[in-house]
């Protein structure tokens, strides 16, 4: 049988072929479509876990038990899980253990570029790169089998495209692979600087067996065409310079590290020149190099952004940069905006009224640093504004700076690494205010449970973790909850406690709108009242996309199919001109 897969869809697919018996990850684009099409396999134990350190650790745990364990990522979240996984490339697997990475050239939704091949060179694990959807379903089975004869992880790296594009995928059966079980071996799974040093000699003879595996790989192969011009190449970018160049030579690598030097030192023999694709990092193109072999890469391939065949093209001359004639655009820019009724609007809204340095972090409400809401000074990484706003308090305090300190994190951040930050906070007798966005969900990657829903991603019932008594069990006693809805309240919460000389935190709760149980409410929707709006503009700068500014009627409107009867326009409004319908 055959199926229509995204790539995200074809790595749970293999896995579940594969045997696998646990999956976890935290949600993060490109990567969160794995585990919630994991978990449609009732036979694997899937969930989410707080961040990607703790998934990772877990997964591990289960392969100390001898089961088959996947656990997935977004490119960033690998750094934040890269301390288990440099202990975890000297401890090896018992039960298959695989790792995705889903990298993200052209930065779609992440704050870096980075690559995360890097990674496997730097733990010296085996990665496997595929180019379509059929190969990542193939390569997921491979890295259980690898992982288990090679006593390794194995990193599957994927990229946006392959994660989120789709192709035709033959699916099999599932491999029944029974769980070896648990048996004490502290040597191997206790590391300390003793069984490190005996581990990292076995790391390091792992390392020639496996350049054995990649030079015999099936595939890992050469396509012969015209022998003129040569193409090292990887992943998406395979398929990139197939399109650009369909009859040159081709080594195709999928196991790319370690890289099958026997293989790329006899195609060398037999082409007049290469050329190395490949997107971000010169990778391929440095490794081949060291090897003595002269190669063509970043010289002409851009190392910023994510390639496509008219790049490459372009790049390699076989077509010449297309110039588009000015023409001119009548459709308005269309900046990404907070949803209309979000209940993180308010909160912004009064951050920049009051002009407050908010220290942001990462999830849907970063949203608010932009126009009109303006409400965010600083986005480093997950739990970042807690800690940042640690330094930037101190900074400001010796310099005679008095202006105050909002930290606002999310509530899914929180749990992720926000709550360390906080303990930081106490224990260094930080004076700043947290605001903790508790939208009930972790909305940005697209509506996942976490630790404060009361559900698991496979819709089981459990202890839902109520951040209110994590705050106050932690020592805050400056502890204030605030409807997001009433923005007098919000107002007034967040200006008195910002005044406060000592910690406090402010939990500001609504669940998010587009969670089912809040569109399953109905709520009065409004509108203006054109014979009362003077035209003062004051709904406007909450940001809500429902809510625009006629410039020739120098009248606000309301748009009815957008609006969700949130009232925060109708509590700005001065001149009674905003009502219910």
């Amino acid at each position: 049988m055959k199926e229509l897969l995204s790539g995200n869809e074809a790595v749970a697919r293999g896995a579940f072929e594969g045997g696998v018996h646990f999956a976890c990850a935290y949600p993060g684009t490109p990567s969160t479509e794995i585990l919630e099409n994991m978990s449609k396999y009732i036979e694997v134990k899937s969930q989410w876990s707080v961040n990607e350190k703790t998934a990772l650790e877990t997964a591990l745990g289960a392969s100390f038990g001898g089961m088959r364990a996947l656990v997935a990522m977004k490119h960033v979240g690998l750094n934040v899980a890269s301390d288990p996984l440099f202990s975890a490339g000297y401890i090896g697997a018992k039960g298959g253990l695989v790792i995705v990475s889903a990298d993200d050239p052209g930065m779609h939704s992440s704050q870096n570029e980075q690559d995360n091949r890097n990674y496997a060179r730097a733990a010296k694990i085996p990665m496997l790169e595929p180019s379509d959807s059929q190969e990542a379903k193939e390569f997921t089975k491979i890295a259980f089998a690898i992982s288990e004869e090679f006593d390794t992880p194995v990193l599957l790296r994927l990229t946006t495209r392959i994660s989120h594009s789709k192709s035709i995928v033959e699916l099999k059966e599932r491999e029944m692979v029974p769980i070896k079980g648990y048996e004490k071996d502290i040597k191997k799974n206790l590391i300390l600087p003793a069984h490190a040093r005996l581990l990292h000699k076995k790391v390091e003879e792992r390392f020639k067996k496996l350049k054995e595996l990649s030079n015999d790989f099936k595939y890992n192969y050469i396509e012969y065409n015209d022998k003129k011009v040569g193409i090292i190449t990887s992943g998406i970018s395979y398929q990139y310079a197939k399109e650009a160049m369909p009859d040159a030579s081709f080594l195709k690598i999928s196991l790319t590290w370690p890289l099958p030097d026997l293989l790329i030192k006899e195609f060398a023999k037999n082409v007049d020149v290469i050329y190395i694709v490949e997107e971000n990092d010169p990778f391929l193109e440095t490794e081949i190099k060291s090897m003595g072999i002269d190669v063509t890469g970043k010289e002409l391939i851009p190392i910023v952004g994510e390639l496509n065949p008219y790049i490459v093209k372009v790049s390699l001359g076989v077509l010449k940069p297309y110039t588009p004639k000015n023409i001119e655009v009548k459709a308005p820019p269309r900046p990404p905006a907070l949803c209309p009724g979000c209940p993180h609007t308010s909160v912004f809204y009064v951050i920049n009224k009051n002009r407050l340095i908010a220290t942001g972090d990462i999830g849907c409400y970063t949203l608010g640093a932009l126009p009109p809401l303006n409400a965010m000074d600083t986005c480093v990484d997950m739990g970042a504004s807690i800690t940042n706003a640690i330094g930037l308090e101190y900074a400001l305090k010796k310099n005679d700076d008095k202006r105050k300190i909002v930290a606002v994190i999310g509530d899914s951040t929180f749990y992720h690494s926000g709550i360390t930050g906080l303990i930081d906070m106490i224990y260094n007798g930080s004076k700043a205010t947290v605001i903790i966005l508790d939208n009930s969900i972790t909305a940005m990657t697209g509506h996942q449970d976490n630790p404060g829903t009361g559900k698991t991603l496979m819709g089981e019932e459990t202890q839902k973790v109520d951040i209110e008594n994590v705050v106050k069990g932690l020592g805050v006693k400056n502890v204030k909850v605030v409807d997001t809805y009433d923005l007098e309240e919000v107002d007034r919460t967040i200006k008195e406690e910002s005044k406060k000389d000592e910690l406090s935190v402010i939990i500001a709760r609504r669940p998010c709108m587009l969670i089912p149980e809040m569109k399953k409410k109905k709520f009065d929707k409004y509108q203006v009242d054109e014979t009362k709006c003077t035209g003062c503009q004051m709904c406007v700068k909450l940001g809500c996309p429902a809510i625009s500014f006629d410039k020739t009627e120098k009248k606000a409107k309301i748009d009815y199919d957008l609006c969700v009867g949130c009232s925060l326009c109708f509590q700005v409004c001065k001149f009674n001109a905003i009502n219910k319908i």
